[in-house]
């Protein structure tokens, strides 16, 4: 069984910064893609950062220039850094992990329980 745990979500002021991580656990063979969405309240969950497992990354326009996503393999931990934080930045976070149980599975999408990032003043 596979769990992904998130931690770091919190309340912030406009401007603040926090930092969120999210570790993956279980019987896992390997780890492809990593990605953080969030789902904010009357909105569709959207794309926040992804991260390959060769370190390539992609960005939300949204989000772009004050977030940052990074990994650890070794650890099989995925991170998300975010700075200048703003108000339209409040949201459930959700961590993804795109990976396969055994050298014969396909890759599955795996999903954390999510974090709430409030900012406020």
């Amino acid at each position: 069984q596979v769990q992904l745990v998130e931690s770091g979500g919190g309340l912030v002021q406009p401007g603040g910064s926090l930092g969120l991580s999210c570790a993956a656990s279980g019987s896992i063979f390997s780890i492809n893609a990593r990605g953080w969405y969030r789902k904010a309240q009357g909105k569709q969950r959207e794309l926040v950062a992804g991260i390959t497992s060769l370190g390539s990354t992609n960005y939300a326009d949204s989000v772009k220039g004050r977030f940052t996503i990074s990994r650890d393999n070794a650890k099989n931990t995925v991170y998300l850094q975010l700075d200048s934080l703003k108000p339209e930045d409040t949201a459930v976070y959700l961590c993804n992990a795109r990976l396969k149980i055994t050298i014969r599975s396909d890759y599955s999408d795996y999903w954390g329980q999510g974090t709430q990032v409030t900012v406020s003043s």
